[in-house]
């Protein structure tokens, strides 16, 4: 892949972005709620897998499939993040712990941060330009495979979204632990589809020039998920909220990778 090709493009995805976490942080100091910033993540994604098929001169079929499928996996995490983390009136007290260890400066910090989460999209979203530029007028058999996996890791992150959804909707479940449905054989399948959704554009990738590229995308995710912003800061919430409750389900059940329950 010509670095003359790469290089504006990627440019033309960070002003995408860069404008967008802009916005969403105008938004923030007006409503005073952080987390629309996750809101901005799924967007974001989505946005600019568009842009870059839009902008790629590889088959045009390629490009609308790699287009869409960013388009439908983005609109839809960064939908259901909005109307119920924001619009819900859903309080996340993980913005709460990071002011506490902000202590000072907190707008200026969130600008940072919100400017971090752009230049991480555009970070893992490198594959989708290689994917662009691809000439080849036919799929091949690991663009299937892709797709595959791509299908089945939307709809195993939909359920996930909705069974945690429906049992918070629910006063009764109150100072519960979810384990409906996905949440009985991982704590966090929402992550772990979340993940897998970045292994089929690996897979994906693999078809075209330069896609190795596409394998720093599941890994950094992998990093983020597991110690960083992920579980971590989830399961600390979780366990100053439920106590012995959640502590009892972090020894019973995978932290990830869905597997049966440890008696």
């Amino acid at each position: 892949m010509n670095m003359e090709i790469i290089i504006p493009t990627l440019l033309s995805g960070y002003a995408l972005v860069f404008s967008m976490m802009c916005m969403l942080w105008v938004t923030y100091r007006f409503t005073n709620k952080p987390m629309i910033v996750d809101a901005g993540w799924g967007f974001g994604l989505a946005f600019i897998g568009m842009l870059y098929a839009y902008l790629g001169d590889g088959d045009v079929a390629r490009r609308i499939i790699i287009g869409t499928m960013t388009a439908i996996w983005g609109i839809r995490l960064g939908s259901y993040l909005l109307f119920t983390r924001v619009l819900g009136h859903h309080h996340d007290a993980r913005y709460d712990m990071l002011e506490k260890g902000w202590k000072k400066h907190i707008p200026f910090r969130y600008f940072l941060f919100y400017q971090y989460q752009a230049l991480a999209i555009v970070l893992v979203t490198l594959q989708f330009i290689v994917i662009a530029h691809n000439p080849s007028p036919v799929l091949s058999v690991l663009e299937y495979i892709g797709i595959g996996i791509w299908l089945i890791s939307v709809i195993g992150q939909t359920v996930s979204d909705a069974q945690l959804n429906s049992f918070k909707n629910d006063p009764s479940n109150k100072g519960k632990v979810c384990q409906r449905g996905l949440w009985n054989y991982s704590r966090h399948p929402n992550y772990f589809f979340e993940w897998l959704i970045w292994m089929a554009y690996l897979i994906f990738a693999f078809a075209s020039d330069g896609g190795w590229i596409a394998i720093f995308a599941p890994a950094i995710m992998l990093f983020l998920l597991l110690k960083v912003t992920g579980i971590p800061l989830t399961e600390e919430n979780a366990i100053r909220s439920k106590g012995d409750l959640y502590r009892e389900y972090q020894r019973t059940t995978s932290p990830f990778v869905p597997w049966f329950k440890k008696q």
